[in-house]
């Protein structure tokens, strides 16, 4: 079938809008209408090609719609159903099998390179074959094919378009916060950055009961957005910032999240716990990326762990977000601006102007 689909061409081009065929869905695989899809900052560092899946591409891994055909090895959605498209994985792996899908086996082969497990795009121009399966998705597109273990089913009475970005970076931050770090109530965390994923950890603490919320970030009126979400404290960047944090708690936070991906914050969010305390770092940063730490300071129990996709079970984790969305205990309507998926651009370049971090680009 034709769809119109955003291209990356090259390396850091601008998105691009064509016309392109798409496969019918194979037998494991779910044809999607979409109706929304978040703009993350895993789309910029592939498209400036930090991650290197192989250009021409249609990226977007953050995708939200209604289901319109299915393979006959598809059972548990069916035309009609609303759903949001995850991560893709294997499901049969040893970590898969453990109910860690974020850590699968092939995570990497199944979401960064492109091309079903066959080496087959499910995209092309005319006779040139452009790459597809983004997460099992690209979903910058009017319509996707997505496979049976990434599509996960929603309630059909939310805003659909709103919905999408729960597949990752709402997921991510979330996730880190209520199943990788599980903060108590009346603990403390220093949540570095203030994009999307800072901004739903924000939401998390909230609701895990956190009593000192602290963000650190280099723009007031972000920071300023992350107060109105539930954070006690707000902090501009600055080399000093772990010093303050233990000043706020009184010798140091119990968790911290470095959602940057700079080696100096990363370390800055190690130094600001307190002993026994927890670091999650669930930044990407480009490979070869390196970060120094005190091995003086982490020998008092201080720990480091990295955090992939908020530790989730997306078929259990992004309904349960839903519903608490529903409840109004999780406010992701707060983090998100919608734009014409023909203005992706103008979404992507007005990220550090507008409060809400999260852009979601709805085809029309």
């Amino acid at each position: 079938m034709k769809i119109e689909a955003a291209v990356t061409e090259h390396t850091s081009a601008p998105f691009t809008l064509d016309e392109l065929d798409l496969d019918a869905p194979r037998s494991d695989e779910v044809l999607v209408r979409l109706a929304g899809t978040g703009v993350c900052h895993t789309d910029l560092v592939v498209r400036d090609q930090w991650l290197p899946v192989p250009l021409p591409a249609v990226l977007g891994h953050e995708g939200a719609g209604v289901v319109e055909d299915v393979g006959d090895g598809v059972h548990h959605v069916a035309p009609g159903d609303h759903v949001v498209l995850t991560y893709d994985h294997c499901g049969a792996c040893r970590r898969c099998a453990e109910g860690r899908p974020a850590l699968c086996a092939h995570f990497l082969t199944r979401n960064f390179s492109g091309v079903r497990p066959d080496g087959s795009t499910s995209l092309r121009r005319g006779t040139t074959e452009v790459r597809g399966r983004f997460f099992g998705q690209s979903s910058f597109a009017t319509h996707a094919i997505a496979t049976s273990g990434n599509t996960v089913r929603v309630p059909t009475d939310l805003p659909l378009p709103l919905l999408g970005p729960l597949a990752c970076g709402i997921q991510t931050g979330a996730g880190s916060v209520l199943n990788s770090l599980r903060c108590a109530a009346g603990s403390s965390i220093a949540i570095f950055g203030t994009g999307s994923v800072a901004c739903a950890a924000v939401l998390a603490a909230v609701l895990s009961g956190c009593t000192t919320i602290i963000t650190v970030g280099r723009n007031p009126a972000k920071l300023r957005f992350t107060a109105e979400l539930g954070a006690t404290h707000t902090l501009l960047a600055r080399n000093e910032a772990a010093e303050d944090i233990r000043d706020l708690t009184g010798g140091g936070a119990e968790y911290s999240l470095d959602t940057t991906a700079k080696p100096a914050i990363l370390r800055q969010a190690v130094e600001c716990l307190d002993q026994g305390g927890i670091c999650g770092h669930l930044g990407a940063s480009a490979p070869g990326t390196e970060v120094h730490l005190d091995m003086i300071s982490l020998l008092f129990s201080r720990q480091v762990r990295g955090i992939v996709e908020g530790d989730s079970v997306p078929a259990q984790f992004i309904p349960a977000l839903a519903e608490l969305y529903r409840q109004g205990r999780f406010p992701l309507d707060k983090l998100i601006a919608t734009y014409p998926l023909s203005d992706i651009n103008q979404a992507v370049t007005e990220a550090d102007q507008r409060p809400q971090p999260k852009a979601v680009v709805i085809p029309g």
